[in-house]
């Protein structure tokens, strides 16, 4: 079975933890069964000279070993000598936290394309040390920057995704999010063929606006998606985001905090079948199959039964278009 999860930050990183359980698929061993991650490269930004590509890194530290499992980003046994050092000589901005360990993969990866490689070879290359047992494609190697516009006191001005996300808590209300260069951009390499080859595509509990959003919204992607089985699983339970705030991203473009609305932001058109949680049961969406599960993924155990749901759900639906 080969499956596509397009997929950003920590909700998606976990999911595919325990996709990766569901399926059987061990680190660096061969499986019938063969997943491929489309990681969302919006969130990137560069910090001090160097390229930092969070959902990149996330999704390949959680499925390689290497992630703090109680933040859920950024390297386990971490430390910020650098970062206080940075500070010390009054150097900003202060308020992203880059670790010594992951400073190392920054720097890897920001001499590698300063060298003329594309982020897909780099990302390969990253890789095969941490051995995530997924192949994991960048959704574009072009340059795309997901900026946020707000009102200030200087006025209406964007501001990087981050410093929305991390420096101001998503506090400040958006005006509008922007992913800026994405309608330039082309699907990584091997990003199309792999939806087109795919037996499921499984959207993750990501960020529908700014994690599999910003993926659907390369030229191409979506389009390609369209034509495959795809199931959804709600980030959304009960009218609250799971973690995180998805709520102040939805509420940007203008869409309810709830599991109904999200559906229908993604569309029959692309969603075939979506899983909510029980706190959401008997919820509908026109042309969408739903299904109600427990959704909290507290521990690999239980992200592999919502995975396990996902793929049910998405070979039912496989089974009766056939």
């Amino acid at each position: 079975m080969r499956i596509v999860v397009p997929a950003g930050g920590i909700g998606g990183a976990r999911f595919l933890r325990g996709l990766k359980a569901t399926l059987g698929i061990v680190s660096g061993q061969e499986s019938e069964a063969a997943i491929t991650v489309i990681g969302n490269t919006g969130d990137d930004i560069t910090l001090f000279g160097l390229r930092v590509c969070p959902d990149l890194d996330t999704v390949m530290y959680t499925l390689g070993g290497g992630i703090d499992d109680e933040r859920g980003w950024g390297r386990a046994d971490e430390s910020f000598t650098v970062k206080e050092e940075l500070a010390a000589y009054g150097m900003k901005p202060t308020w992203f936290g880059l670790g010594d360990r992951d400073t190392a993969t920054h720097i890897v990866r920001s001499q590698m394309l300063a060298a003329g490689f594309p982020l897909s070879a780099v990302t390969e290359a990253l890789c095969d040390r941490w051995r995530p047992g997924v192949r994991l494609l960048p959704m574009t190697d072009d340059q795309v920057e997901t900026h946020v516009v707000v009102d200030g006191d200087e006025g209406r001005r964007a501001i990087h995704f981050q410093e929305w996300w991390i420096r101001h808590r998503a506090r400040i209300p958006a005006r509008q999010i922007v992913s800026v260069g994405a309608e330039k951009a082309e699907p990584g390499p091997g990003v199309l063929e792999a939806v087109r080859e795919a037996d499921l595509v499984v959207l993750p509990p990501s960020n529908p606006v700014v994690s599999v959003g910003s993926i659907l919204g390369v030229p191409g992607v979506r389009e390609a998606m369209e034509e495959a089985v795809v199931v959804g699983v709600s980030p959304i339970i009960g009218g609250a985001p799971v973690r995180g705030m998805a709520d102040a991203c939805l509420s940007a473009i203008g869409v309810e905090t709830s599991a109904r609305a999200v559906a229908e932001h993604y569309g029959p058109d692309l969603l075939d079948g979506w899983l909510v949680d029980e706190a959401d049961a008997g919820v509908e969406a026109d042309g969408i199959e739903v299904e109600s599960r427990p959704l909290y993924m507290t521990d690999v155990d239980a992200a592999a039964e919502i995975a396990r749901a996902a793929v049910d759900l998405g070979l039912r639906v496989k089974e009766r278009r056939a």
